[in-house]
Order: C-alpha cells, then sequence, then structure tokens
C-alpha cells in the first residue's frame, strides 16, 4: 500500500468546519469589494495576507509533515520562482508580461509570493488528483490540469487588478502550454513525495479560488 493512502488522522469537525468558514470569509469579503466596490485598491492589499493566511490553513490541516514533504513544498516554490524570474526576464517561458503591485515585494521583477502560489495550486491539484482511484501518470495528469483551470480562470482579470499584465494585453497560448509542461513536472515530485495525501479543506479551497476568478471575470468582462 502507497503511504500517500494511508488512512491520516481526522481532524475535528469543528476545526475543520471553523477553518472552511474563514476561507469563505476571505474570499466573499474579497469578491464583493473588488465586484462592487469602488475603492478596489482597499480590497487588493490584502491579496498576499489572504494567500499567506489560506496556505496556512491548509499546512494546518497537513498530516504528517514530514521532512520530505518540507522538502517537496520548498521544491516546488523554488522551481515556481525560477520559472517566473525566467519568464519575466526573458519572455523564454509563459511569453513577455510583467507583474503589477498587488502581490507584493519583488525579486527580479517577479513577487515572492507567486513562489507560494505555485506551491499551493500544485498542492490543491495533487491533492484532489490523489483521491481517484486511479495510476500514478494519470494522477499526474489530472493534477496538472486542475492547475491550468486555476490559470484560465485567473488570466482574464489578472491586468483589471494589477496581478500581472500581458505585452499588448493578449495572453499567449504559449503560456497555457508552459503551464501545463510545468504543472506536469511539479506534480511528479508532488507524487513521488511520500506524505499522507488527505486534507478535509482542499475540496473547497479549490471550489472557492476557482468561482472567486470566474465570478470576478464575469461580473466584469
Amino acid at each position: 500500500m502507497e503511504f500517500s493512502n494511508l488512512p491520516a488522522p481526522a481532524a475535528s469537525p469543528g476545526r475543520v468546519r471553523l477553518a472552511q468558514g474563514l476561507v469563505l470569509l476571505f474570499h466573499i469579503t474579497g469578491f464583493v469589494g473588488l465586484a462592487f466596490s469602488q475603492d478596489k485598491a482597499f480590497y487588493l492589499q490584502y491579496t498576499p495576507l489572504t494567500l499567506l493566511l489560506t496556505v496556512g490553513l491548509l499546512l494546518i490541516f497537513q498530516p504528517g509533515r514530514n521532512l520530505s514533504f518540507w522538502l517537496m513544498a520548498m521544491q516546488v516554490f523554488l522551481l515556481g520562482m525560477v520559472a517566473e524570474v525566467v519568464g519575466t526576464n526573458t519572455g523564454l517561458l509563459f511569453g513577455h508580461y510583467t507583474y503589477g503591485a498587488t502581490l507584493g515585494p519583488q525579486y527580479m521583477h517577479t513577487p515572492w509570493l507567486i513562489g507560494l502560489n505555485w506551491l499551493m495550486v500544485t498542492y490543491l491539484g495533487g491533492m484532489l488528483a490523489a483521491y481517484l482511484p486511479v495510476s500514478r501518470p494519470v494522477r499526474v495528469l489530472v493534477a496538472a490540469i486542475l492547475m491550468v483551470g486555476l490559470d484560465l480562470c485567473l488570466e482574464p482579470i489578472a491586468g483589471r487588478y494589477d496581478f500581472w499584465h500581458w505585452t499588448g494585453d493578449v495572453v499567449p497560448l504559449r503560456n497555457f502550454r508552459d503551464w501545463f509542461l510545468l504543472a506536469l513536472f511539479l506534480q511528479v515530485l508532488f507524487v513521488r513525495t511520500p506524505f499522507p495525501k488527505r486534507n478535509p479543506l482542499v475540496p473547497l479551497v479549490y471550489l472557492v479560488q476557482l468561482l472567486f476568478f470566474f465570478g470576478l471575470s464575469l461580473l466584469n468582462p
């Protein structure tokens, strides 16, 4: 039996409901503010905090945070950062784009939080795919598709909220190609790392993120 499929210690239902409520509170407040408020900058300034709090809650409910888990997390973070630094400074990956101020402090024109975002998206996709009774290669493929799905929902509003801006305001198809290829590689790392792949918060966080960005793109075409 795979270590990743061993039963994980059950989290208290009360703690899970509290964490789910916090996730909903963060995102509903942000959604209402960005969709309907005239002062969108007030809500955008809390984007880094929302990302940090969401990742923090996911980590709290991750059982078996062993050395292998932390090494995988560090690798995903660094690989995501390196890919973005290459992309923003050369255009060789994803296409030609620049980051705005919303995601906070930057290194070589790349916000540090984008590495954390790659970790969160990799974790969400990998966890959801881990529930499927399929082979490892299929899990990798499904998880990578789930990752690209989030990017598809985010791209239409990224420039509007100063996340990042594409040259000519056109998202190139190579962005999704490179996203998918990097996602595949990161998911191989995720699948091969031995730690319990169960987290009661993951389904809600993925769904809320998907609806958050998709909803904003519908309300602000």
